[in-house]
């Protein structure tokens, strides 16, 4: 049998042993604890909390964003400072022609509104547009202001029916060829193919403009030139590849100019 003393040592034992275990628990939460403080954690944001640098950014992108579609929009879809539309029509009884005027307002791409001191010629161009009319083409001068693509105009513009379109007024230079454009009046002729072959009803009512503008500024058939005479552009295509077909178009200006004078 166990004595009363042995009893209280075995009870002394174990309740030491309880305690020597908890305090050793203790101590190595205690030390888990302090290694996981120690160590460095890794940010973690969420959707909502976010570092305020990264939310100006952000913010500094999307208004500079919305001012790149509001410019690109006002450019397609805003006013233009063009006014309405008046057509001016000025009929020439002899020569039976329909001028309708659609000036151009006044811009660095397509009127420069620099004053013509003397007429010394007159240019023929072709529009290199094939089935275009002549207010397509008067408006892709206009539109020049706002495109900035080139420097291109004329004064004249014959459309396919032979209607023709004044862009610019006489007194003033348009820019069609480079160096003759401050002596000359420039002609536009619309055409159907791309040969650049003019209609009949083209071809006669640019006779007859030719023939009102040499007797209006005392020049002869010699004067009117082609631009490929200036520049060696093939222009007017038709004209430039078929040298009899423009002797013969000089020949009739020359005729109807002596019929007037006579």
């Amino acid at each position: 049998m166990i004595s009363i003393s042995q009893r209280k040592h075995q009870t002394t034992v174990s309740s030491n042993r309880r305690r020597y275990r908890k305090s050793h628990i203790k101590f190595v939460r205690a030390t888990i604890n302090i290694k996981r403080k120690n160590k460095p954690r890794k940010r973690r944001y969420s959707r909502l909390k976010r570092p305020r640098i990264l939310d100006k950014q952000i913010i500094i992108c999307s208004v500079f964003f919305l001012l790149f579609i509001g410019i690109i929009a006002w450019n397609i879809f805003g006013k233009r400072d063009e006014p309405e539309r008046v057509v001016v029509t000025e009929s020439v009884s002899d020569d039976e022609l329909d001028i309708k005027k659609e000036f151009i307002p006044v811009n660095p791409y397509s009127r420069p509104g620099i004053k013509i001191d003397k007429i010394n010629g007159v240019v023929v161009h072709y529009t290199a547009n094939p089935g275009a009319d002549a207010m397509s083409n008067r408006d892709y001068f206009s539109n020049l202001r706002y495109t900035h693509t080139t420097k291109a105009s004329s004064h004249y513009i014959v459309d396919l029916d032979g209607t023709i379109v004044q862009c610019i007024p006489l007194t003033e230079m348009a820019y069609a060829s480079n160096n003759r454009n401050s002596d000359t009046i420039a002609i536009e002729c619309c055409h159907k193919k791309k040969n650049g072959q003019f209609t009949k009803k083209t071809y006669e009512a640019l006779v007859k403009l030719v023939v009102m503008l040499c007797k209006k500024y005392k020049l002869k058939a010699n004067d009117v030139i082609r631009h490929y005479d200036v520049t060696g552009k093939i222009c007017p295509k038709y004209f430039v590849e078929h040298e009899d077909e423009w002797k013969k178009f000089l020949l009739r200006v020359s005729k109807q100019l002596n019929r007037k004078q006579q």
